[in-house]
């Protein structure tokens, strides 16, 4: 029986929450295997590591440690992956992507759906709150996040 999305979420939000109180962007992950046991979690830490790759998926992915496989995998991500994350989630063939919202990005939501991956969008009104009044606090270091200039 595959686990409620809804549930795994919890785990990326707490991590979303744990980058807001340390000062940072607001985004956390979780990589669940297909079963519902947490392999990893994290959340975006580049304000607090100044390192512009430590994005709340890759944080998960880098603490899930490596695998076999990631095909049987579930990436759970409080706001819909960036081009970066979006990359990872290919090259290592993670057969789905829970977004918490997609409404304050889109992201590669789209591309990950046409090459295979299979998404499913919440669209969480916590996550949506939480990044949008982020987001309203911190334009310059939203835009720098996500690539725009």
């Amino acid at each position: 029986m595959e686990p409620d999305p809804s549930t795994l979420l919890e785990t990326a939000i707490a991590e979303a929450r744990r980058g807001l109180a340390e000062g940072g962007i607001p985004i956390g992950a979780a990589l669940f295997h297909a079963d519902g046991r947490l392999l990893g979690c994290g959340h975006n830490r580049r304000v607090q590591e100044g390192d512009p790759s430590i994005h709340g998926e890759t944080d998960a992915f880098r603490k899930a440690g490596r695998q076999r496989s990631y095909r049987d995998t579930i990436m759970v991500t409080t706001l819909a992956p960036y081009w970066y994350c979006s990359g990872l989630v290919r090259q290592f063939n993670i057969g789905t992507v829970v977004v918490g919202e997609a409404v304050n990005f889109a992201g590669g939501v789209q591309w990950l759906r046409e090459n295979g991956t299979r998404v499913v969008v919440l669209d969480d009104q916590r996550c949506i709150t939480m990044m949008r009044e982020w987001i309203e606090a911190n334009p310059a270091l939203w835009n720098e996040d996500i690539g725009e200039e």
